[in-house]
């Protein structure tokens, strides 16, 4: 995880392993610990770097699923463009099933990272009491302590949000639902993994005490650049502000998060940085806007995540996924070539280019005036000179959405436009013009646009043997800025809560965010971008702002949970797979996934407790 560094971990304690998730593979920890490992500060940071390193590793979160398919895909960021398999096709229309394998996969994954934690917690105590010989060694064992707890308090946010059962409410409304089961411990037996679920307060209570834990353990901690990639006492305070503003403890959320705007050091990064610092641009890593991030490397063990686990590459293929599609070796827009970059499964779903204001219709193609061959034989252009092109009047007035800003310039940070962007061939030798998402089954239904953020441009990803090189935010600046905004508002402080949505939405229109505009929002209900039928973001500046400064960063979908839109937000995109399949939405299972089936076999304290609707 750690920035530069390469850290292999070989955990030989199967007791230390303590797999919360895995009955067959617990043991009681008196029978195989070794009574002296760890047993230097090397040894012990070695379980820590377990925790970070989860978060990309294998399938189950950063490394390939959790953003390109549990968030994009619930959300709507994505459409799919043809089924895939069921699983996959329960995400894309809100109607997930109990054995569902990527909710099953994220719940594993989670918890695993729960475990790895709480692994670290224990060998902490041991190695303290144990060996450390001296206040320099009780403070570094207190800085990697920090770091687990901010760890451990993530997974269990993702967990919460993800399968608790509700969000608490100012009023305390739904704190005695039922949460996710909590794990603190190592398990010493078998009982020991079988816990029940937890209300949701209990579970929001463990993350807001983890997180106020690792701030005061990380205050003052400085990282140099080989470890930057490590928690801070400000990505604590961030997640915490975070924390606040999800059970509505606006009083409490907006002194954290006010502290780390003011004292943090960081601020958002201007627009000529931010319009490219999602793909693996190493100048960008680790910015002055960055709370948190996933650092990663084209350094791998094989072939990506795909090598097979365990794993000690430092890289994600989440870019597969979203590879951009491009002209076909002929020049036309689906063929031979076409997929050069990566497999397309899914593309930016139609409905969000509406959402950043592009009111365009679908483009034409017409004859290109360059070409001198016969135009009636397919097949006979080139990339470099296609038999046709996109409709030239078009072009201009999609050069005229941008230029002018029509559109919100974020939708061209987040999306590539076919026949004005350009990626790269396979070997990066030729830029070559997007074309619509070439898996989709008839594409004159729709715009088609590829993905940019995260994905691999440049050149194909196999030929990076398939690794993606773009760092992935968990946590930045503008996330803060816009929750310190919806705190303000909820607490009568209208006049900041504008000023920060303002600032936010000046650094995407590349003005100065700290002085008035004319891109200005005059008042929380003005209108936005989005178009007018758009109930949830046309009159909502906080939402708006938070759908488009964060698109597919893995925020949205919490949004429409803990706001309970889901409902509109199911009409406003009707589909979710370019076959029509409908998107589905009920306000009873909807909001929440299901507790795995495998889960509920497993756990006798569980069964019984399903989430409503299941």
């Amino acid at each position: 995880m750690f920035k530069k560094i390469i850290i292999i971990t070989a955990i030989f304690l199967t007791g230390i392993t303590g797999c919360i998730k895995d009955p067959v593979n617990v043991h009681p920890v008196d029978q195989n610990n070794t009574g002296n490992y760890p047993a230097t500060l090397n040894d012990l940071s070695s379980f820590l770097t377990s925790c970070y390193s989860n978060l990309r590793k294998d399938f189950f979160l950063y490394g390939f699923d959790l953003l390109t398919k549990e968030f994009a895909c619930s959300e709507h960021a994505a459409c799919l463009a043809y089924n895939p398999e069921q699983d996959w096709d329960e995400l894309a229309t809100n109607n997930i099933g109990v054995y569902n394998l990527y909710a099953s996969r994220l719940w594993t994954g989670l918890y695993t990272g729960v475990k790895n934690a709480n692994v670290f917690l224990d060998r902490a105590n041991f190695y303290e009491q144990t060996y450390a010989k001296s206040a320099s060694d009780s403070q570094q064992v207190n800085e990697m302590r920090g770091q687990a707890y901010f760890m451990r308090a993530f997974y269990y946010f993702d967990l919460e949000c993800f399968f608790g059962e509700s969000y608490i409410k100012k009023t305390g409304e739904g704190a005695d639902k039922m949460g996710v089961p909590i794990y603190t411990q190592l398990a010493t037996g078998l009982d020991d993994t079988h816990h029940p679920r937890a209300t949701t307060k209990e579970v929001w209570d463990l993350i807001i005490s983890d997180l106020k834990t690792s701030a005061q353990l990380l205050k003052g901690v400085q990282w140099s650049t080989n470890d930057e990639g490590r928690a801070t006492e400000w990505s604590a305070k961030a997640l915490l502000g975070k924390a606040y503003v999800f059970t509505e403890d606006w009083d409490n959320a907006k002194t954290v998060l006010k502290d780390v705007i003011d004292n943090s050091g960081k601020s958002l990064m201007p627009f000529s940085k931010y319009k490219d610092a999602f793909n693996a641009n190493p100048q960008n890593e680790f910015n002055e806007e960055s709370l948190f991030e996933l650092n990663v490397e084209r350094i791998t063990d094989g072939y990506g995540i795909f090598t097979g686990t365990p794993s000690t590459n430092l890289t994600t293929s989440a870019g597969l996924l979203w590879a951009p599609s491009i002209l076909a070796y002929d020049g036309e827009e689906k063929g031979s070539g076409s997929d050069e970059l990566g497999y397309g499964n899914i593309f930016f779903h139609d409905k969000n280019l509406q959402r950043f204001g592009f009111n365009l219709p679908q483009y034409s193609l017409i004859i290109n005036p360059k070409f001198t061959g016969d135009t009636t034989k397919p097949g006979t252009g080139t990339r470099s000179i296609p038999v046709r092109i996109m409709d030239t009047g078009y072009y201009r007035q999609c050069l005229s959405l941008r230029t002018n800003k029509i559109t919100d310039p974020r939708l061209y940070v987040c999306a590539l436009q076919p026949w004005l962007d350009t990626c790269g061939n396979f070997d990066g030798t030729q830029k070559v013009p997007v074309s619509k998402c070439n898996n989709i089954g008839n594409q004159n239904d729709f715009y088609g646009w590829s993905f940019k953020k995260f994905t691999t441009m440049d050149k194909s990803l196999s030929a990076y043997n398939g690794c993606d090189g773009a760092n992935i935010y968990i946590l930045r600046l503008a996330d803060v800025y816009l929750l310190y905004a919806e705190a303000c508002m909820n607490t009568n402080d209208n006049t900041n809560a504008l000023e920060y949505l303002n600032r936010v939405h000046r650094r995407a229109y590349d003005v100065p965010v700290n002085s008035a505009s004319i891109y200005d929002y005059s008042s929380l209900t003005a209108r936005t971008k989005a178009a007018a039928d758009d109930v949830d973001l046309a009159y909502n500046p906080l939402r708006y702002e938070r759908h488009a400064e964060l698109f597919a960063e893995g925020d949205w979908w919490f949004d429409v949970c803990r706001w309970r839109i889901g409902a509109t937000e199911a009409a406003y995109y009707n589909v979710g797979i370019s076959d029509n399949t409908p998107i589905s939405w009920s306000d009873v299972r909807s909001y929440s996934f299901p507790i795995p089936g495998n889960e509920i076999s497993a756990n006798p304290a569980v069964a019984g407790h399903q989430n409503p609707g299941y």
